[in-house]
């Protein structure tokens, strides 16, 4: 169980949501509000010692599944969010990474957001960037994943 949201915001604490870990080992659901309510510092991650996948789209899709049995949506936005700038906060490493500011060390993937037939229909139905972000979120996996940059050096490519 987590400690108290006041707790965790009060002595600066950090918190990591594993959701494929948390579900694959039955050791209970993420209490994401509390921790936006107390303002705790939160990032996203896979924890494949215990997880099932690398990959963070799908760990973003797992995470919103967590949400959806505890009758909260997460938010496309909200999840990508914690994935990126939202986990470099949380390691207190938000003025190096975590965004594209220049400045900052470039370490990004490319995603391709329609590799697979139903995310091409889905995707073409879109309305927003915050549609395609969900797509993402719910539908996507490795294979999404173009390229790979690490500190502005392209160094893995699809083809």
């Amino acid at each position: 169980m987590m400690p108290s949201g006041q707790c965790l915001h009060d002595t600066g604490s950090a918190v990591a949501f594993c959701p494929t870990s948390n579900l694959f080992l039955g050791s209970g659901l993420f209490r994401l509000p509390a921790c936006w309510q107390h303002q705790v510092r939160m990032g996203i991650g896979s924890d494949v010692g215990a997880g099932t996948t690398f990959s963070m789209l799908r760990t973003l899709g797992e995470a919103y599944k967590v949400g959806q049995l505890q009758s909260y949506r997460l938010r496309a936005s909200e999840a990508f969010y914690h994935a990126t700038l939202g986990g470099a906060r949380a390691l207190r490493l938000e003025e190096k990474i975590g965004n594209f500011q220049p400045g900052k060390e470039a370490d990004f993937v490319v995603i391709d957001p329609a590799v697979t037939p139903l995310q091409r229909l889905r995707i073409g139905r879109c309305h927003d960037i915050y549609e395609q972000l969900f797509v993402l979120m719910t539908l996507g996996d490795e294979r999404n994943i173009s390229e790979t940059w690490v500190n502005g050096e392209r160094v893995w490519c699809q083809d």
